[in-house]
């Protein structure tokens, strides 16, 4: 993942270790195919955190969060995700804690704010050039009108 500049300073004080403790991981069972042993294991991996109770989170790198993922919060502050990609419980363990990770770093990246540009006038005379070539080209294939 490429992280501009502006960023740098929010992600610096992101403390992974903190953050890692407050996650909360809840088991269930996957869908799709496996056969019997889909219905005796609890492989799927479903990871919480809550937002608002968060100690490794500045004020400011919260509301940039909260700004992000507004419709993927529940009513009681809870960020979610899962991971049912494996049939082993520590795999999707370890995939799911990585892709919120990644989730919480692309919400604290800043964009840059675009700068509107204008057509310079040598790109509008090459333009109007081309196009008249163009046509030129395709008019010279029609049959000449007899009139």
């Amino acid at each position: 993942m490429v992280l501009k500049k502006v960023a740098v300073a929010n992600l610096q004080s992101l403390d992974l270790e903190k953050l890692k403790s407050e996650f909360r991981y809840t088991t269930a069972r996957s869908g799709g195919s496996g056969g019997q042993h889909v219905n005796k294991v609890e492989t799927k991996v479903i990871l919480s955190w809550s937002i608002d109770n968060s100690q490794a989170v500045t004020e400011e790198q919260r509301k940039l969060i909260k700004k992000m993922y507004a419709k993927r919060i529940d009513k009681g502050g809870y960020l979610s995700m899962y991971s049912q990609a494996t049939r082993y419980q520590l795999q999707n363990k370890i995939r799911v804690t990585a892709n919120f990770i990644k989730l919480i770093k692309k919400a604290l990246v800043q964009k840059k704010k675009r700068k509107p540009t204008t057509i310079s006038k040598n790109a509008k005379a090459k333009i109007k050039k081309d196009k008249s070539f163009r046509s030129e080209i395709k008019r010279n294939r029609q049959k000449p009108r007899l009139d």
